[in-house]
């Protein structure tokens, strides 16, 4: 491993070492643990550790304000906003008892907040105004084989009418010609009109290409006899005359298999003034685990996610317009598989890192490259190692952000799997030819690893687990901080409390890092017991605010365009050394294409500093960013918020 240790480390240990052999020797197992924890403790919060290493500390709300924190955002306002939606219990679900949160660091206060729908693995991503764009959620829990007892599964309806399209209601009736089955559909559909089509060069008619809608169909009864093994066409209940022989269902094996979730259309802005969840126009595709990536011109891209009836969203993309709050098809279809790791790149395309979060087909949309949206033109990206073990890996855009270098970590094979990657991979995407190489590896494969970009260019890279979901007592307490100017990590305070799937990490405006979720699966290393939801919030204070102190930083605008310049207030000005612009995270599923980290130009006089926005837009989306000074130890000041239009 990779990992930067020198007098650190035997400071870490030595005494440590000496202390367990004494205590080990007199004392019995029972003395032995007690004197190592008390030792522990008494290490970690020594002044000299923190400045080395840093330090923990666990925050646990009151009772009445807990929850199980799925998704979390840094509002313009300094606060966070945490999600929890159903909180994956299917009894809150079919309560409707769906919570969110906003935690003040500051206050120390936290709030409850009324939510609209089951926000529950929805997609986000910050908005120009400061708003958070939220869509998708979840319809419906997964189902596994054995709990479901109505067969069920897809109807395709074809509608071979171009003169109309045709709207049926929840509850139609198919039957099947051949296996005379009747199944029920579970929503409303509309199928549009069949298309005509004509030989190009005669302009001869040729055909009616039937119009296609999408219903999820469950039998009357429950029971295996009323499943299907093949293939059937199915009449539709209702119809009578033409439009009785233009329309009817197609489906293939309709089963007692098991049942994935269902997503959602809604989509909402949330308003960090009023601290309130406002209603816009619906997605056009259902999505839970989607993915919101904000494009050059403003538009927000919406990709991927399961649809209203539990399959993979194929390969419909969308964006959401903020002037308008509607949502538009792009005319190209690309699938991923979901939540995948989409980002902006400087010269307006997309980069797929080939991280993901777990739904879809293992060769599907899965290998990473450079999307051009505007024509569907993918070009891959070679030279990733682990190329198997990239679901649920995390990826970080590497500072500064000008640099154009993304990190891929960890990550495990597709599904349950065991298989984890103890990878780090980078890729420098303004090369002549780019392509990944390896970086500093890590001591353990694996999943779920939190990385936050810190304001002195290096990221903290924490938790995950071994195997899927923690499964085997496999969360690693480890935590490191990656230099990308030596590109080493440095090993540093071990966290507290482990942390794998539904699980994230937010940089808050004092250089603090906030942890939250973490969702195990089983309980104890036999995987006997069930697993509980991690509600403990944990605050890595990195070792930068333990160097003496701080600089300061105060006064300058408000707003600040992209080629514009702005002058602040600093009593440390002569000892600055970089000043950077940091977009404020939007967190889930190791999920998180909002942060970046923007080296800023500057200059300063006696007590002012005079900063420079780059004005690229694409680098520098419009947008609310903590803006960071940091000295010559690499300290840096509480960000002053800062809005580029």
């Amino acid at each position: 491993m990779n990992d930067r240790t020198g007098h650190r480390r035997v400071r870490r240990f030595a005494i440590a070492t000496a202390v367990v052999l004494a205590l080990a020797g007199t004392n019995g197992p029972w003395a032995y643990r007690f004197g190592t924890e008390k030792y522990h403790a008494y290490v970690i919060n020594k002044a000299e550790y923190k400045a080395d290493n840093g330090h923990w500390d666990v925050l646990e709300f009151p009772e009445e304000y807990r929850q199980d924190t799925i998704h979390a955002a840094l509002l313009r306002t300094g606060k966070v906003l945490l999600i929890a939606g159903s909180g994956n219990k299917q009894a809150n679900f079919d309560a409707k008892r769906f919570d969110t949160r906003i935690w003040d660091p500051v206050d120390k206060t936290v709030k409850k907040v009324p939510t609209p729908k089951d926000l529950f693995c929805t997609g986000h991503t910050q908005l120009a105004d400061g708003r958070l764009l939220i869509a998708g959620g979840t319809k419906r829990y997964e189902k596994l084989k054995g709990d479901v007892t109505k067969a069920g599964g897809l109807m395709i309806v074809h509608n071979e009418n171009p003169d109309g399209p045709v709207t049926l209601p929840a509850g139609t009736r198919f039957t099947g010609k051949e296996n005379g089955r009747t199944f029920l559909s579970k929503d409303p559909v509309l199928v549009p009109r069949a298309k005509k089509v004509f030989d190009r060069k005669t302009g001869k008619f040729l055909r009616n290409d039937p119009g296609l809608g999408r219903i999820y169909v469950e039998a009357q009864k429950k029971g295996s006899q009323y499943e299907t093994g093949t293939q059937d066409n199915y009449r539709i209940g209702g119809l009578s005359g033409a439009e009785a022989r233009n329309t009817y269902g197609i489906a293939q094996k309709l089963a007692l298999d098991k049942k994935d979730f269902q997503g959602i259309r809604d989509a909402f802005e949330f308003d960090p003034v009023a601290e309130k969840y406002i209603k816009v126009d619906p997605m056009n595709e259902a999505r839970w685990y989607p993915t919101l990536t904000t494009l050059s011109d403003g538009r927000v891209l919406s990709v991927s996610g399961l649809d209203d009836i539990g399959q993979l969203v194929p390969g419909k993309n969308e964006t959401f317009d903020p002037a308008t709050r509607k949502w538009t098809y792009i005319p190209k279809i690309r699938q991923f598989p979901t939540y995948p790791a989409l980002f902006l790149m400087q010269n307006g395309k997309v980069f797929y890192s080939g991280s993901n979060a777990g739904y879809g087909p293992d060769d599907v949309g899965r290998d990473p490259g450079v999307w051009n949206v505007d024509t569907n033109r993918f070009t891959r990206l070679t030279g990733l190692s682990d190329p198997d073990r990239l679901e649920t890996s995390g990826t970080v855009l590497l500072p500064p952000a000008q640099d154009e270098r993304f990190m891929v970590i960890g990550g495990g094979g597709v599904g349950e799997s065991r298989l984890s990657s103890k990878r780090t991979r980078i890729i420098d995407l303004k090369a002549d030819n780019p392509r990944f190489v390896d970086g500093p590896t890590l001591e353990k494969g694996t999943r779920y690893p939190q990385a936050s970009v810190l304001p002195d260019d290096t990221v903290l890279v924490s938790g995950g687990s071994e195997d899927y979901r923690g499964r085997g007592d496999s969360d690693i307490l480890q935590a490191r901080i990656y230099r990308p100017d030596t590109d080493t990590f440095d090993r540093v305070a071990d966290p507290l409390v482990g942390r794998n799937y539904h699980s994230g990490s937010i940089l808050l405006p004092d250089g603090r890092v906030m942890f939250f979720g973490s969702d195990s699966l089983y309980g104890d290393k036999g995987n006997t017991k069930p697993g509980e939801f991690e509600q403990r919030i944990e605050i890595y204070t990195p070792p930068y605010l333990y160097r003496g102190a701080r600089p300061d930083l105060s006064g300058g605008p408000r707003t600040i365009a992209r080629g514009g310049s702005g002058t602040f207030t600093s009593r440390h000005a002569s000892s600055v050394r970089k000043v950077r612009l940091i977009r404020p995270s939007a967190s889930t599923h190791v999920t998180d294409v909002d942060q970046r980290s923007i080296a800023l130009d500057f200059t300063t006089s006696g007590d002012r500093i005079t900063v420079t926005v780059p004005g690229n837009r694409n680098l520098v989306q419009s947008g609310w960013y903590m803006l960071f000074v940091d000295d010559g130890r690499g300290t840096p000041s509480k960000a002053q918020w800062v809005r580029v239009p």
